[in-house]
């Protein structure tokens, strides 16, 4: 469940984004929950459930085997989605790690959604309407060149989602695979993604 915590009250356009950004940066978050900026607040996300963790422990250890050479994996990383001022904490971000320490983050303790490789969200049955709609929307903006969407509560059935070549503030393709099935990434990873295990 997400809960609305802070709002900007009176301030506009540009002041407004600047106080969320000092609230944000201020905030004094629970152990294992996250704090996000989407659509003019600041909201919590609580920690995931145990098998949300054991597919993203599964995606890291999938993706460390093949990770290109730079690049790091990230778990709560805040990024900076710059078109549409948010802030999202994706499940793993691959970024190259010397960005890290670069201290080119604008001031505002986050890095730039642009920057990243591949974002991988995992959803849950609280936010997976949001992770197919605004934060697909969010990546596809940056632009992410890769973003992984792992929904266990698709209607069909749960699948994984690989989508690609951002364009206009859209992803252009886009692979769907149902769980137990691999999914294949491309070049700079060259690897399949072994579904077999996540749980449903």
């Amino acid at each position: 469940m997400t809960a609305a915590m802070v709002g900007p009250g009176r301030e506009h356009g540009h002041r407004m984004w600047d106080y969320l950004v000092r609230t944000w940066q201020e905030l004094d978050v629970p152990e294992g929950w996250r704090a996000e900026i989407d659509e003019g607040n600041i909201t919590l996300v609580p920690p995931p459930t145990a098998e949300h963790n054991f597919i993203t422990g599964a995606v890291h250890s999938a993706l460390f085997r093949c990770l290109p050479e730079g690049m790091g994996i990230y778990r709560t990383l805040g990024v900076f989605i710059a078109p549409l001022e948010k802030v999202y904490v994706p499940d793993l971000v691959v970024i190259e790690s010397s960005l890290l320490t670069s201290g080119e983050d604008d001031d505002i303790g986050s890095l730039d959604a642009a920057d990243a490789l591949l974002m991988v969200e995992v959803t849950s049955r609280s936010k997976a309407r949001d992770d197919r709609t605004k934060r697909l929307r969010a990546y596809a903006h940056a632009p992410v060149p890769l973003h992984l969407l792992i929904d266990r509560w698709h209607e069909g059935g749960a699948t994984v989602t690989l989508y690609s070549h951002p364009s206009g503030g859209a992803y252009q393709s886009s692979v769907q695979v149902p769980f137990g099935k691999p999914v294949e990434l491309p070049e700079p990873f060259g690897t399949a993604l072994d579904t077999s295990a996540y749980p449903r």
